[in-house]
């Protein structure tokens, strides 16, 4: 799809590269949990505000949570970003050694990942301006993807109404179109009530919510014969029921994260996972109630919209990485297995590979896992695609403290202005040939009148702020 002056978006996205990275690097030295993410939402903020942006802020009534919007006229291009971090995943710039720790780290890039998209919606605005073409362009801060379904709660609340399409992208060890699978998911809390005695003296007067919660994962153990191979179901105990062996614990709550390939078998997976726990309160003689603290949905395709990324990537070929930038990487890659790296290049479909950064670009239909994210939700409300882009040694595992070490890397800063040239032309392209636009609205539509989108957050269920 030949455009004219398309290169010309990637010196607008040049002329402000430095000002994203030192975006991105602001934040990474501020890693934030999800829902606590102010300091790094004001910088995303203040860049939106100095560029002339319309700023919407609250959005959803979520405080991290952010909109700007500039232009005239046109269709409505949107812009995901994020900005949150996660805890324990703390590392020095640049380290190849590691110490754990309990502090927080930008150990799945999100520093780079809204930077980037920033960069990218401010670089499409002032094309746009130059070559005198209506349109207009949203950028999204969006809080809380790691674990708080931050978009989610967005897109109940309406944010994305009157967006015509939406692109975004996430950091990895490969450039190029982000295959549309994902797992839907939900997260569960189930509490169980019982009673307590003195496990001695009167164990018969106890009823053990530790009991309910071990035969609760026995339960769930047996079902998992009986799910999809897809399916998977993780749990974690937030509330054992206390220290002492000889009290009958009366209170215990286990956290269920449950995610399948499709939202109606996620949903239909879930209530089974419910019914186990009701079975082991009937068997503990204990009470059970659960409550959703938050769900995503899978991604759904929107071929149109790949087929132009693709088109994008494969135009401008893959990041510029240097002699120096494969040193650095290949040092990071000694902190890995040897299964780490193998396991990242069958993921794409690669046997081996020399180098130590990704110097090519993913071809079209490669598959790519990254198990479960709340862009699955936008993507059931607008046409979305979304980009890998190249910011780290191969076999970098996403959430470690490897990928925290690399996040203000030159690596790191080069592959986010790489992608974010890809998603800028990937955009101009739709402003350009609205009949591709159109395509990918009517693809859309399509999907959804054959499975119509269900929220996996209850309507009673809101953003945690200040639970994380």
């Amino acid at each position: 799809m030949p455009i004219r002056n398309t290169e010309k978006i990637w010196d607008h996205v040049d002329t402000l590269a430095d000002e994203a990275i030192a975006l991105s690097d602001n934040v990474w030295a501020v890693p934030e949990l999800c829902y606590e993410e102010h300091h790094s939402c004001a910088l995303h903020t203040r860049m939106l505000s100095d560029h002339g942006f319309v700023l919407t802020s609250h959005v959803a009534g979520i405080s991290t949570a952010v909109m700007g919007e500039s232009g005239e006229d046109g269709p409505v291009i949107a812009f995901l970003g994020e900005y949150d971090a996660l805890p324990g995943l703390a590392a020095a710039a640049g380290s190849f050694d590691h110490t754990p720790t309990t502090e927080n780290g930008h150990g799945c890039g999100h520093n780079l990942l809204g930077a980037a998209s920033l960069l990218a919606a401010v670089a499409v605005r002032d094309w746009l301006a130059v070559m005198q073409i209506p349109g207009r362009v949203r950028y999204y801060g969006c809080p809380a993807e790691e674990g708080g379904a931050g978009k989610g709660f967005m897109v109940r609340g309406g944010a994305f109404t009157g967006v015509d399409a939406a692109i975004s992208w996430h950091p990895s060890p490969f450039c190029g179109v982000l295959p549309p699978s994902s797992l839907a998911n939900v997260r569960m809390d189930f509490t169980f009530t019982g009673r307590s005695a003195h496990a001695a003296a009167a164990p018969h007067l106890g009823r053990s919510a530790l009991d309910a919660v071990e035969l609760m994962s026995v339960g769930v153990n047996y079902l998992r014969e009986h799910m999809l191979p897809t399916s998977r179901i993780h749990y974690a105990y937030i509330n054992a029921g206390g220290t002492a062996p000889n009290v009958v614990q009366s209170e215990t709550t286990v956290r269920y994260s449950v995610r399948a390939e499709g939202l109606s078998e996620m949903l239909a997976l879930a209530e089974r996972v419910r019914q186990v726990a009701q079975g082991a309160a009937l068997m503990s003689g204990t009470q059970v109630r659960s409550i959703v603290t938050g769900g995503v949905a899978n991604l759904l395709p929107c071929p149109p919209l790949e087929k132009v990324m693709q088109e994008s990537f494969e135009q401008l070929g893959p990041p510029p990485f240097s002699a120096e930038d494969q040193v650095f990487a290949a040092r990071i890659q000694e902190t890995l297995s040897a299964e780490d790296i193998e396991s990242a290049l069958q993921q794409v479909g690669c046997s081996a590979c020399d180098a130590s950064l990704s110097d090519f670009v993913l071809p079209a239909g490669s598959r790519f896992s990254l198990g479960s994210t709340d862009v699955g939700d936008v993507s059931w409300t607008v046409p979305t695609v979304q980009a890998l882009g190249a910011t780290c040694a191969i076999g970098t595992p996403l959430h470690s403290w490897q990928m925290t070490a690399q996040g203000v890397s030159p690596v790191a800063h080069k592959g986010m202005i790489h992608v974010a040239k890809a998603m800028a032309m990937t955009a101009i392209r739709l402003f350009r040939s609205p009949d591709v636009l159109k395509k990918a609205q009517d693809d859309h539509a399509q999907r959804l009148l054959r499975t119509p989108y269900v929220s996996p957050i209850p309507a009673d269920t809101f953003p945690p702020q200040g639970k994380f």
